[in-house]
């Protein structure tokens, strides 16, 4: 059963340039990629974009991000109209979010032959953190630990890096994308638990009122209707869950 159709209001709230501008952040690769030969997005944000501009009876316009930290920045030059984004308290305070679609894990990763065997154990005075500058996990780090630092890189590349040149004493990151680092460099392991859920949600500038409200009935359908699962499926997520 699908959504009522959106208002006048509400189309203009979400395409007020007659298209969907949507931010797609293929630096996540959960959520998104991006084809070398064509520069395409795909993946599962792509996909639920797609749907929401049919249903608004607009035009489908990509705006492609590396890191999640660029789409915020967006936002304050008015570059899209909805994002794909990590609910955090402090991006909320402009932006609209919908309830999550998917949940992914943020760990932590350290040496093989690390002392570390527990997230508690690495806040401690002169233990230093990887991670990528603007991200869900750095908002959430920089408000949890007390005493390790944080040491705060560009992107995943510039953040192994700092692992390679032996400035860091771990890397906090989304699971699937730290897995792939330990299986490619080597000596390397996840610490068991995770140390928070990423809730990915969608969203949009604050102010749109009328617009963030059909967005979340929107997401909402798509849940329920199962077109979250199908694309979820169909882009073969590994590493993340699906939100209920």
């Amino acid at each position: 059963m699908q959504s009522s159709a959106p208002t006048p209001d509400a189309v203009a709230d979400l395409a007020p340039k007659g298209r969907l501008r949507a931010a797609i952040n293929y630096g996540n690769p959960v959520l998104a990629n991006r084809n070398p030969a064509t520069g395409e997005p795909g993946g599962i944000s792509t996909d639920i974009a797609r749907e929401l501009a049919r249903r608004l009876g607009v035009p489908f316009e990509p705006v492609l991000y590396d890191q999640a930290g660029k789409v915020v920045e967006g936002l304050k030059a008015g570059a899209w109209d909805v994002c794909f984004l990590a609910i955090d308290p402090l991006r909320a305070t402009e932006i609209a979010f919908t309830t999550p679609y998917i949940v992914i894990e943020g760990v932590y990763m350290v040496a093989s032959d690390s002392p570390f065997r527990s997230n508690e154990e690495l806040d401690r005075s002169g233990t230093r953190i990887g991670v990528i500058v603007g991200s869900a996990y750095d908002l959430f780090l920089s408000r949890e630990l007390k005493q390790a630092a944080m040491v705060r890189a560009a992107d995943q590349e510039a953040v192994m890096g700092l692992w390679a040149g032996g400035g860091l004493d771990a890397v906090a990151g989304v699971k699937p994308v730290l897995e792939a680092d330990a299986r490619r460099v080597g000596r390397l392991r996840l610490l068991p638990r995770r140390f928070m859920a990423i809730n990915q949600a969608m969203g949009t500038p604050r102010e749109r009122d009328t617009g963030a409200r059909y967005l979340k009935s929107f997401v909402e359908d798509a849940k329920a209707s199962g077109f979250v699962a199908e694309a979820f499926a169909r882009n073969r997520i590994d590493g993340a869950s699906l939100a209920t």
